[in-house]
Parts: C-alpha cells; sequence; structure tokens
C-alpha cells in the first residue's frame, strides 16, 4: 500500500506577498513569516505567547510556521537580502 502525501494546505486567508516585495506576511499586516518563525523558535515562545507578541491570532501564527516550515530555504535567502539591502543602504548613508 503506497503512503499518500497530504494535500497542500491553502495558506492564502493568512498569508500574502504583496507588501514587502515577495517576502511573505500575514494577510494584512506588516509582520512577516520570517519575523514570526525566528522569534517563535529563537525564544521559545507558546503559540499563545508568540500570537500575543505580535497582536496576531493563534491561528495566524500556525499558518507562518507551517509556511516557513514549507518554503524555509526560499524565506531565509530572502532574509539575507533584505539584510545585505539594509547594511549597503546604512553604509551609504552613515547609519553603519
Amino acid at each position: 500500500m503506497a503512503v499518500q502525501a497530504p494535500a497542500p494546505v491553502d495558506l492564502s486567508k493568512y498569508i500574502e506577498t504583496r507588501i514587502f516585495g515577495d517576502r511573505p506576511h500575514i494577510r494584512g499586516r506588516r509582520v512577516t513569516v520570517a519575523i514570526i518563525a525566528y522569534n517563535h523558535r529563537r525564544n521559545g515562545w507558546t503559540l499563545a505567547e508568540t500570537a500575543y507578541n505580535f497582536t496576531i491570532s493563534e491561528a495566524e501564527v500556525l499558518a507562518a510556521l507551517l509556511y516557513y516550515d514549507e518554503h524555509r530555504e526560499q524565506i531565509d535567502a530572502q532574509e539575507q537580502e533584505a539584510i545585505r539591502q539594509f547594511n549597503i543602504l546604512a553604509d551609504q548613508h552613515g547609519g553603519g
């Protein structure tokens, strides 16, 4: 008996990419998936703590964490590029 992979979950109710270029974020908010995932894991926050700290719902936290897990390489690359661009601008304008 072959095991079937689960159908992909449509997270578009919670996640969009229309702000910040193509960096995924919570729909209608300026909170990126990366920031949620990085802080959740780095700080060891529960879902409730993460939701509270970003003033979003637990469902939005779960969606962000799932989205991050499914797109980790792409999101990490986007974040590294954003940091690189920030550093270039900071160097050019005396903020470095």
